[in-house]
Parts: C-alpha cells; sequence; structure tokens
C-alpha cells in the first residue's frame, strides 16, 4: 500500500495525541507488527506476566482475542488493516488503559449467557471501540454534555473548548471512521473534570486504576454518546451553525 498516510487528515482534532506515532512511521509500507511493536513502552507486560508485543494474525489462529492477549501477551494484528493498525495506536498510547481492560475482560470471561458478553464486557467493548475521553476544567461543558445539551455545550460554551477541554480518542474504531468522516460520527464518551489540564499518561493511569478498583464501567450506560462533528473544529466540511445544530437526526436530546 502506497503513501498510505495519505488518507489520514493528520490536521483534524481527532489525531489530538497520536501525530507523534503517525509521523516515526514510514510512509510507504503500511505498519506491520514488528515495527508497531518497536513503538510500545519498554516493559509493558499484560497483568498475565507477559510481554505485549503485536503479531501476524495468521500466527494466532482460533484463539479467544482478549484471553491470547491475558495469557500470552501477543495482540493478533491482521496485515495492511486500518483497524488492527489504530489498535496498536492506542496500545501505544494508551497502555495502561488497555492492558486493564484486557484484564477485565480476562476476569469476566464466564459471565454472560447464550454467546453475549455481560454488562461489563460490553461497555468495555465499546470504550475499546468507539470510545472518547473528554477531560477539562469548564464544568459547565462536561455538565452540558452529559444533559445532552447540545446547543449549551457547543455554542453556549464555545470559547471554552479552546485550552479548557480536551477530547482523546481512544476507540480505535472511531480513528478508523475519521479516514471518511461523516456528520452523524458519534462516540461513547467519559467525562472527567480536573482542576488542571491533564497529560495522557496521567489520564492513562488515572482510568486505569479506577478500571481495575472497579470505580470505572460496570455496564454500558456508563458512557454518554457524543456527536463528534458537533465539537468546535471538528467538522471541515462546513459551517457550525443554527442549521447545523438543529438536525436532530445528529444532535439528538435527551430521552
Amino acid at each position: 500500500m502506497d503513501k498510505w498516510k495519505s488518507r489520514v487528515s493528520i490536521g483534524h482534532p481527532c489525531w489530538n495525541g497520536f501525530r507523534d506515532l503517525l509521523d516515526s512511521l514510514d510512509d510507504g509500507n503500511f505498519p506491520g507488527p514488528e515495527q508497531l511493536s518497536d513503538m510500545l513502552p519498554a516493559g509493558l507486560n499484560s497483568l498475565g506476566g507477559q510481554p505485549v508485543q503485536f503479531v501476524p494474525s495468521v500466527e494466532v489462529p482460533g484463539f479467544a482475542y482478549e484471553k491470547h492477549i491475558h495469557e500470552t501477551g501477543q495482540v493478533s494484528t491482521r496485515e495492511e488493516s486500518w483497524h488492527d493498525l489504530f489498535n496498536a495506536l492506542v496500545w501505544c498510547r494508551l497502555p495502561q488503559l488497555k492492558v486493564a481492560m484486557n484484564a477485565v475482560h480476562y476476569q469476566h470471561l464466564e459471565e454472560g449467557s447464550g454467546g453475549r458478553r455481560g454488562k461489563q464486557r460490553d461497555a468495555l467493548t465499546l470504550l475499546d471501540e468507539s470510545g472518547v475521553i473528554v477531560t477539562g476544567s469548564h464544568s459547565g461543558v462536561l455538565e452540558a454534555l452529559a444533559a445532552r445539551d447540545w446547543r449549551q455545550a457547543f455554542v453556549g460554551y464555545r470559547e471554552a473548548w479552546a485550552g479548557k477541554t480536551h477530547v482523546l480518542v481512544c476507540g480505535h474504531a472511531i480513528l478508523e471512521k475519521f479516514l471518511d468522516p461523516y456528520k452523524a460520527l458519534t462516540a461513547h464518551a467519559l467525562y472527567l473534570h480536573s482542576g488542571e489540564p491533564m497529560a495522557i499518561p496521567e489520564v492513562d493511569e488515572l482510568l486505569a486504576d479506577a478500571l481495575l478498583s472497579g470505580e470505572l464501567l460496570s455496564e454500558p450506560k456508563d458512557l454518554s454518546p457524543l456527536p463528534l462533528m458537533g465539537i468546535p473544529g471538528w467538522w471541515p466540511p462546513g459551517a457550525q451553525d443554527d442549521t447545523f445544530y438543529a438536525d436532530e437526526g445528529v444532535f439528538r436530546p435527551a430521552r
């Protein structure tokens, strides 16, 4: 795959926190498991005690995905897969959270019935695939988002998004969707109020500790829907005006 980076609109805010990782990758050849493994933090282990590494999916056929990661540290990675590339980038950027999520999956493997995962594993999967983390010191923004008062959150508090409110995408499926973004693109969000701006490693450690202690994500409703294109500056094709925000097919009011 030639010039694969041309598919990534690197200036979009969804890539905040990932640009240095993308810049470090070769532009010509699509990144493979060995190159991606080299980007992981040194000494990163699963809570099963095994070094985390990305391996070609053909080498781990037929294994239960989360169980295999916990017991071997091996993260199955398909060849030239955008989905798996972005999963690897999240592992590199939020390693403690990813390890914690895997550990909690492993602890609850026997829960659920009829092929279902159970509520906690469903919540973990939503965060892993389509999650974003919103941190900020402006409580009004976070409260409006949680209440799904979109006009207040995005228009009334528009200035608070510059410097006081930060969005970090942690769902690799969301990153993949930004290859071809659309207005109704919606994530599952965690909202964290912080007095001071939080660096990504701080967020990573905080969420990992909360997850492992049982304080975070017991069921899917612990996550809030967030229409990402409503965030000021996230909708490049046109104006974020009154007509834009009046679209209740995207900006759905709270039930």
